[in-house]
């Protein structure tokens, strides 16, 4: 076994290894917007939502638990993030800051801290720190 590789198992005299090395780079892919903003139909997919919201409202079931349910339901919209960033880049600044409060899109990290979206940046940013002073110890 090699300084760099780690006991993942052991049993008795046979030793399973895992290769211990991992990058420390951080490479963030450089967004570009496509030419055509998206039709806003194209953002998500309310097919299993629209029929659970069916389903509920004709339901014979307390007016309370179809408000829930009617809010559980909101899980099942899938959204396409790649169409949202498009849409975003060709939208007005007052709808681009309303898709940033609700995460649709995350500008940059300060961005995400102030909208409450990134609670452990000053953790991850430490373990970085400490990994590129040769501190590979978390």
């Amino acid at each position: 076994m090699t300084p760099k590789q780690g006991r993942l198992f052991s049993f008795g005299d046979e030793v399973t290894s895992v290769d211990n090395r991992y990058t420390h780079k951080i490479q963030v892919p450089q967004y570009e917007p496509a030419k055509k903003k998206p039709n806003i139909e194209e953002l998500c997919d309310i097919k299993k939502y629209s029929r659970l919201i069916a389903d509920i409202n004709k339901s014979n079931v307390p007016d309370e638990e179809k408000r829930f349910l009617r809010f559980a339901a909101s899980r099942h919209i899938v959204f396409n993030y790649a169409k949202i960033a498009d849409y975003y880049a060709h939208s007005n600044k007052e709808v681009q800051e309303l898709m940033e409060q609700s995460a649709l899109v995350i500008i940059d990290i300060d961005d995400a801290i102030a909208n409450g979206y990134v609670k452990l940046s000053n953790n991850i940013n430490e373990i970085i720190e400490r990994s590129n002073n040769g501190n590979d110890t978390v």
